[in-house]
């Protein structure tokens, strides 16, 4: 999918915000939600998404980007607290041709351990459900 299009209210972040599919919620709000990643690429990944509908960075209402920002800022230094990684990436992506595969804007936040290599973006195994929940209340406590 290109940069231009409309929303695709079928898509899985759009369905999970529905209640349509189940999450691990670290963080919500009246504007933002934030989950684990259930296909992490590192023992904490994190996501965080907007409520409004929008398809990436440059399709955004400026104010719901500023709050969406800060809101990554706020639950990444808790993933750091609760963690205690030895460093932390924060990605986005836009577009299918810069890896971007699902079509509604989200932050990743993915703590870094040394010598461990990060698994791959968008593929992989499933976590395991009870252990997402184990890492999402230690960030929450954090919060």
């Amino acid at each position: 999918m290109s940069l231009d299009g409309t929303y695709d209210y079928d898509n899985i972040f759009a369905k999970i915000l529905r209640g349509e599919i189940p999450n691990v919620t670290v963080y919500e709000d009246e504007r933002v939600l934030s989950f684990m990643d259930a296909f992490p690429q590192s023992k904490g990944h994190t996501l965080v998404i907007p409520k409004a509908p929008s398809r990436n960075l440059l399709d955004t209402d400026p104010d719901e980007l500023s709050n969406l920002i800060q809101k990554t800022q706020t639950i990444a230094a808790a993933v750091r607290q609760a963690l205690k990684p030895d460093g932390i990436t924060i990605t986005q992506f836009n577009g299918a041709p810069a890896g971007q595969t699902v079509f509604h804007l989200h932050f990743h936040i993915i703590p870094r351990y040394t010598g461990v290599v990060p698994g791959p973006h968008a593929s992989g195994q499933m976590a395991d459900i009870g252990e997402l929940s184990a890492l999402a209340d230690k960030i929450k406590t954090a919060l």
